[in-house]
């Protein structure tokens, strides 16, 4: 197992795995795949306040779609009844 911090990078064990994650270490596998990620990190908030606009916008072009998808639906039903 590797343990990653910045540009530091250490060879533990995995007894070790929970001491270097409350440190703010990412724990990697042999083959580089993340298996935990450390303590305290942190988003800017540009970045936050970014995304937090994106799924605003997201959930509300999913809303009007499906009250799009509604009305579709009762007006397919609306004419099969009337045949």
């Amino acid at each position: 197992m590797i343990a990653e911090k910045d540009n530091k990078v250490y060879m533990i064990s995995p007894d070790q795995q929970a001491f270097y994650v409350g440190q703010g270490f990412d724990i990697k596998d042999d083959k580089g795949d993340v298996i935990a990620y450390g303590a305290g990190r942190t988003v800017p908030y540009g970045d936050y306040a970014a995304l937090v606009k994106e799924n605003e916008k997201l959930k509300a072009e999913l809303a009007k779609s499906k009250s799009k998808s509604t009305k579709n639906s009762k007006k397919e039903s609306t004419e099969k009844e009337g045949e």
